[in-house]
């Protein structure tokens, strides 16, 4: 059965529209790499990083136990955080939202949409 936060990240974006899980789903090559390549534009000029087309790897989402995981994601300290809280995700926490969260949805509003919904259904 399905979790109640289905592909949720810790940090509340939706997997199934992230473009990087998208991506990793495209059978078409060029298709592939055309994602990859505007994937690293937005990354660079939202996060001001430096990333090429051949830096973004594939994901099965930053809940995935045995799965790949962008190299980003891999890193987040909000997933090492709600993981050594053995959390579904942020929406779980007693803390919610933390500096971390607050931080990150500046950036990101739809994420503290998709963890806010998630808190009403489990309060």
């Amino acid at each position: 059965m399905p979790s109640a936060g289905g592909m949720i990240a810790y940090c509340g974006l939706n997997c199934q529209t992230c473009p990087i899980y998208l991506a990793t789903g495209e059978e078409d090559p060029e298709a592939q790499m055309r994602m990859r390549a505007e994937i690293a534009r937005v990354c660079n000029k939202q996060y001001s990083l430096d990333y090429e087309p051949g830096d973004i790897s594939d994901c099965d989402g930053c809940r995935s136990e045995e799965g790949q995981i962008f190299s980003a994601c891999r890193d987040c300290p909000i997933r090492d955080c709600a993981r050594q809280k053995q959390l579904e995700n942020c929406a779980y926490c007693d803390e919610y939202a933390c500096q971390k969260l607050e931080t990150f949805f500046a950036s990101e509003s739809g994420a503290r949409a998709h963890l806010d919904e998630l808190r009403k259904d489990i309060q």
